[in-house]
């Protein structure tokens, strides 16, 4: 598609360089610009396809002098095809029931969300957020944005992930799952699961934000195969030796 400008210019800044929460000794910086007026969902639309990601009502894309590490990705739904180990986690999860709910924030989630994080990124900024900040993360949108909620048989919350519509696709911004269930693979089961709805609304891709491959944290990315990256030349498939093996969840 082709960005309409809106009435105002568009504005884009970059970020005061900041310690990467990804490769230590390095330094981050972002180009950031708001979404905002009445085209704020079609330049969102041209912005993820060129490798954008969203947080709030901000769009950003890392700048970081003397690194590259950060490579836009996404999956390709229709050539999508598990694995032995992704096809375990499928079964493993074959009891979980999903649910399409606003972007609106509940005590509920709000919990789980505080668990996982003091388990899995207790250094990390997001460990110290309250519930006024998981809302503003969550409700603070200008462009179609829903969290899918996955409960097992009882109807316990097991994860939910934040999850944009964009043109070509949904865009997964944030998810988290109940540390204690190691076993199901949560994260990895996330990524599967929205790869069928996807699918199933007839749409050609899930963007999965940004993996580096030298991060464990983003490797579990890996999985999901044919992957594609975005580099100068537009996006492409990524060869087998450019992923290495995945690992994680």
């Amino acid at each position: 598609m082709t960005y309409k400008p809106v009435d105002r210019p568009q504005y884009f800044y970059t970020t005061a360089l900041m310690p990467c929460p990804y490769l230590g000794g390095r330094m981050e910086r972002k180009l950031v610009t708001e979404l905002v007026g009445p085209h704020a969902a079609e330049l969102h639309d041209t912005l993820s396809q060129a490798g954008f990601r969203r947080s709030h009502n901000i769009a950003y894309s890392p700048v970081c002098p003397g690194c590259n590490a950060c490579v836009p990705v996404r999956v390709d739904t229709a050539r999508f095809a598990p694995g032995r180990n992704l096809r375990r986690i499928a079964r493993v999860n074959a009891d979980v029931q999903v649910r399409e709910a606003p972007a609106r924030a509940t005590l509920e989630q709000y919990e789980l969300f505080e668990r996982y994080q003091k388990t899995r990124h207790a250094d990390g900024d997001m460990s110290t957020m309250g519930f006024y900040d998981y809302r503003a993360m969550v409700e603070d949108t200008p462009i179609d944005t829903v969290l899918f909620e996955f409960r097992d048989a009882r109807g316990v919350l097991l994860a939910a992930c934040l999850t944009d519509r964009v043109e070509d696709g949904l865009s997964a911004v944030y998810s988290f799952f109940d540390p204690a269930q190691a076993r199901r693979s949560l994260g990895s089961y996330m990524v599967m699961w929205l790869i069928g709805q996807a699918r199933s609304e007839d749409q050609p891709y899930v963007y999965l934000g940004y993996w580096i491959r030298n991060s464990s944290k983003m490797s579990y990315k890996a999985r999901f195969r044919p992957l594609e990256m975005l580099d100068g030349a537009g996006w492409r498939a990524m060869l087998p030796e450019e992923i290495g093996e995945p690992d994680g969840d």
